[in-house]
């Protein structure tokens, strides 16, 4: 077994990502703090073509020193929008017909391997929080809700490490690549 080289990754220019078939998936960032835990999120949306990430609150926004640090240039690929209110944007996704999944520990949560995925829908995961999690008021507003399970003390993944885990799984769901 040999670990291949960056040439022989097959990796996309900018241009041919920004003309790629995308996943239909739309990640909604809220206030979330860490510009760490951003441009981890702006890789894994990178990585499996996400639609769009919306950046609410005070989520901060490319360019920036920071998130580059983690994103390694996935904010000139993936496509993104700041807006100060989740709400907003939540009730904006939910007109265009999108699915809105809070990922959060709530009653009545969906299990993420038992999550059932629509293969003709687009859908929106909303993340929240690195301390508060995602709103009561977003939880509310949602379509529904999908709850990473956890065996452990803590009960707590890092955002960067949800989003990656609960993209993965829809992916696979959506059978993507194609």
């Amino acid at each position: 077994m040999r670990k291949l080289e960056n040439s022989e990754l097959d990796r996309k220019s900018i241009e041919a990502f920004k003309q790629s078939e995308k996943t239909p998936l739309i990640l909604v960032l809220d206030d979330i703090r860490s510009l760490h835990n951003i441009g981890s999120v702006f890789r894994t949306a990178d990585a499996f073509l996400i639609e769009k990430i919306y950046l609410c609150g005070i989520t901060a926004t490319p360019p920036n020193k920071e998130i580059h640090k983690t994103a390694l240039g996935a904010t000139e690929t993936v496509t993104w929008e700041h807006h100060e209110n989740v709400l907003e944007v939540i009730g904006k996704l939910k007109k265009e017909n999108t699915t809105t999944l809070a990922i959060e520990q709530v009653e009545s949560a969906v299990f993420l391997q038992d999550f059932k995925i629509e293969k003709d829908r687009k859908y929106a995961l909303v993340f929240g929080n690195e301390v508060h999690g995602v709103s009561q008021e977003a939880v509310a507003l949602c379509d529904g809700c999908i709850e990473i399970p956890q065996l452990g003390t803590k009960h707590s993944l890092n955002i960067s490490v949800s989003a990656g885990i609960v993209v993965w799984d829809l992916f696979q769901k959506l059978n993507w690549p194609k």
